[in-house]
């Protein structure tokens, strides 16, 4: 299963538009969101295919439109953290930004666990656990998000245009 991992989009509804038409283009079966939407017209975006997103800090206010806009589009909301299981493969999902949301994500044991809030892509393994930050499509030095492969755990980091 290749799944698209997308984060910190802050309503840039175009940029994310484009970010999602290349993870679809790379070959991503579903889509998962590490928060920070800020805006239900994201949630719209993502639900081009299976989709799923949790709240970062920048969605406090906005909880309750983004719940509506998963309901009506066909999203799953994670609340503040979660986690899926995909093809036999568990992802943990948190914004990052909350240290308790995090350690009760990691609790579960996931084989992956991904996050957002530092707007910098990563993929690190701590204490057995692959961590994948897919970068940031608002405020960063470039702006990516990541395609990861769970049947072979081979990543690509694509870089979407400004």
């Amino acid at each position: 299963m290749r799944l698209g991992i997308l984060s910190d989009t802050h309503d840039e509804l175009e940029r994310t538009q484009i970010a999602v038409g290349l993870l679809r283009e790379a070959g991503a079966e579903t889509l998962i969101h590490c928060g920070d939407l800020a805006s239900p017209a994201i949630v719209a975006v993502i639900s081009v295919l299976p989709s799923w997103f949790v709240f970062g800090n920048h969605d406090s206010d906005m909880v309750p439109h983004l719940e509506r806009a998963a309901t009506e589009f066909g999203v799953d909301c994670l609340g503040w953290g979660g986690v899926i299981e995909v093809v036999g493969v568990r992802i943990g999902v948190s914004h990052g930004h909350m240290r308790g949301d995090v350690r009760r994500v990691l609790a579960a044991q996931p084989d992956y666990f991904l996050s957002g809030h530092s707007h910098i892509a990563a993929d690190v393994v701590d204490g057995g656990v692959r961590r994948i930050n897919p970068g940031a499509l608002h405020r960063a030095d470039a702006f990516t998000v990541a395609l990861l492969n769970t049947g072979n755990g081979e990543l690509q980091f694509l870089p979407v245009p400004g």
